[in-house]
């Protein structure tokens, strides 16, 4: 396992063996979105696509080039289509969980739910968007690495994408980056085509979730802690975890340093935040900063494409919280429909959601005036 100096220890994934993944000389003077490297893959679950996987130049938190990857879904037929990027719930640490392996390894569960945009003629493309050393939760990053996604992809001449509208989907942790992408999006990449995005089951604020959940054991707590963590690698100098953890939490950061989302529910499950923070960490001003940073709830920019938004009535996931934001993007005027699915949590909402999703995302592509229950 590879780790930083004692004085910036956050705890880094296993480098990836491949050696597409790495960075070439000269990265910075690359442009955001310019292609740095591309290869065919095999269509495993694709049946008649064509997989190739790009890797880009994007821009990390502080600002600062780094390369990334988007897998690229071409369905078969020529001519004009629509591209859909859409933001999987990785929710982990180790390189190995990133999209540019799960979705041939079938480890990602959304894997198969990407033929209903296939069959509709639609091209795909899925970046790894927690970026080269799986920063779960640096949700602005995510955003970046969205939309230089797109980028690539439009300017990736063999795809044929160059004049295609653009749509953004995903949820859970997905949607914080689908999220970021939208509000980002006319002042870091202006001259995208955006018509729409959907995201459902959005924490659109973290940091708030786990502190409202006091000192109470809870089933999805390594998903918090895995936060801590992936935020730590994106902002070494601000959250050095060192001066906040006790020994079950130093021991359970090595454990959890390579896992995917499975393993890190697992591990964490029932865990309390006395047991692994020392007491007051919660109010460390750079913490507070770099959370409230990543907290679609606080970030001020808003997107001005229309959202349809989905979040199950009985969500772990603050439904009140996603609501208040979508209010805020109602406010400015960007048209919102938000939708609840009655009875679900965060585990069976997705589905009904997506299929909403897709039809709306057709909708905006067909150019059909956006649905709106703002208040």
């Amino acid at each position: 396992m590879a780790a930083a100096p004692a004085a910036h220890s956050a705890v880094y994934p296993i480098p990836d063996g491949d050696g597409f993944y790495g960075a070439p000389p000269g990265l910075g003077g690359a442009a955001p979105g310019d292609v740095l490297n591309s290869r065919l893959v095999p269509a495993h679950g694709f049946a008649g696509a064509t997989v190739w996987q790009l890797l880009f130049r994007s821009t990390n938190s502080g600002g600062g080039p780094i390369a990334a990857v988007t897998t690229l879904i071409v369905p078969a037929g020529g001519g004009p289509r629509p591209l859909v990027s859409y933001q999987p719930f990785v929710n982990s640490l180790g390189l190995q969980c990133a999209p540019s392996h799960s979705l041939f390894d079938g480890s990602l569960k959304e894997a198969p739910a990407l033929n209903m945009l296939l069959a509709r003629g639609w091209a795909i493309a899925v970046p790894d968007h927690l970026g080269p050393t799986s920063a779960y939760g640096a949700a602005r990053m995510g955003g970046q690495i969205t939309l230089d996604g797109i980028r690539a992809a439009k300017r990736f001449a063999p795809a044929g994408l160059a004049d295609s509208p653009v749509g953004l989907a995903g949820y859970s942790g997905g949607a914080m980056s689908t999220g970021f992408a939208g509000v980002l999006a006319p002042d870091y990449a202006p001259e995208l085509p955006l018509v729409g995005l959907a995201m459902g089951g959005v924490p659109v604020n973290p940091g708030k979730i786990a502190i409202a959940n006091g000192n109470a054991p809870h089933p999805l707590f390594g998903l918090g802690f895995a936060v801590a963590i992936g935020m730590e690698r994106e902002y070494p100098d601000e959250l050095p975890l060192d001066r906040a953890l006790t020994p079950a939490g130093f021991a359970l950061r090595d454990r959890m340093a390579n896992s995917c989302v499975d393993d890190i529910i697992s591990v964490g499950a029932g865990k309390t935040i006395s047991e692994v923070f020392n007491p007051g960490m919660e109010n460390d001003p750079a913490l507070i900063h770099a959370f409230h940073d990543n907290a679609l709830e606080i970030y001020p920019a808003v997107p001005r494409v229309p959202v349809y938004q989905w979040h199950g009535g009985s969500d772990q996931v603050p439904l009140n919280l996603a609501m208040a934001t979508a209010g805020r993007y109602c406010a400015s005027g960007t048209p919102v429909l938000f939708d609840v699915i009655g009875g679900a949590d965060h585990g069976t909402a997705i589905f009904p959601g997506a299929i909403n999703a897709v039809s709306y995302l057709s909708d905006r592509f067909a150019g059909l005036a956006p649905p709106s229950n703002c208040r």
